[in-house]
């Protein structure tokens, strides 16, 4: 495995939005890049971007001691590292709470020493407790807008470049998730309930299997820059809902939104629907944020250039 990644520096991936598609995507990078020698696993984003999902993916059946749903498991078993032949193989440890009750030098003596046992240990938030460990993660993996997997050397990168890269970009995620989610909400509901999803930078594409939606795009982009002037709260109701100022929204992903629609910037919708003949699908594609505008056209004249042969 270490050989086949001799020359391996960075690798990015779109992070989707669903936590169905998480838990695939972590099955996938722990396939392509996990081996069975890294014991030290960095992981770096911020709350909500996703982390949870990704790691349960990557190592089923791995208790998360600081998850999601706000199951906090007491005590730390990083730090109860004398239990004998039960010891776990792999601790988890979220630093940033753990920091809360447990001094940072506490925390990273642990994580030397269930290194020097042998264990493996997953850290999030690996970026925090870096500078006192005095050595990189075997495997560092980033998640904001884009999952970064690198597997650093002597040289780089550092943890600090993987976390300015996903920290600056999170920000895109979550508006496109919540522009992509009004949308749903805006059109038809019979479109909305056959409609599927796939990612494109800095914004989102819903598709449509086989028939095109009848609905009028322009309508539908005017109705969600109503919205987001509207400035309205997006809150989390369970795990599959959303509430949009108390209408309730089912989402894959609830976490993954901006609190208000107001900061969702500068949304966009391509003004005529992309016909995917490989798959048989009508795509409808928005982009957010700085260059919106631009960054549509760009992708309109990227798939007008594709071949026109038929598979």
């Amino acid at each position: 495995m270490k050989d086949r990644q001799q020359s391996h520096i960075l690798s990015s991936y779109f992070a989707p939005r669903g936590h169905n598609r998480m838990y695939a995507l972590g099955m996938q990078l722990a396939q392509l890049y996990l081996s069975p020698f890294d014991k030290l696993i960095g992981v770096i984003g911020e709350a909500g971007s996703g982390k949870s999902a990704l790691l349960r993916g990557m190592f089923p059946g791995l208790e998360l001691t600081n998850d999601d749903d706000g199951v906090y498991v007491r005590p730390l078993p990083l730090l109860d590292q004398d239990g004998g032949f039960f010891t776990p193989h792999t601790y988890h440890v979220d630093i940033r709470f753990e920091n809360g009750f447990t001094q940072m030098s506490v925390l990273a003596d642990a994580i030397t020493e269930a290194l020097h046992n042998g264990k493996r240990v997953i850290v999030e938030h690996f970026d925090l407790v870096y500078p006192l460990l005095g050595f990189n993660a075997n495997l560092l993996i980033g998640v904001g807008e884009q999952i970064l997997i690198s597997r650093p050397t002597l040289f780089g990168p550092e943890p600090n470049e993987i976390r300015s890269k996903v920290y600056e970009s999170l920000s895109y995620r979550l508006m496109a998730h919540s522009a992509e989610d009004l949308c749903e909400m805006c059109m038809p509901p019979a479109d909305m309930e056959r409609c599927g999803h796939d990612d494109v930078r800095h914004g989102f594409v819903i598709s449509f299997p086989e028939t095109k939606p009848e609905f009028d795009i322009e309508e539908i982009e005017n109705k969600v820059n109503e919205l987001i002037a509207s400035n309205i709260p997006i809150t989390y109701e369970d795990a599959t809902h959303i509430n949009v100022n108390g209408r309730s929204h089912f989402c894959t992903g609830p976490r993954i939104h901006v609190s208000h629609t107001g900061l969702i910037e500068n949304f966009h919708l391509l003004h005529h629907f992309i016909y995917d003949r490989f798959s048989r699908r009508y795509l409808l594609v928005g982009c957010v944020g700085k260059d919106a505008e631009a960054n549509l056209q760009r992708l309109d004249a990227q798939q007008k250039m594709q071949s026109d042969l038929i598979m």
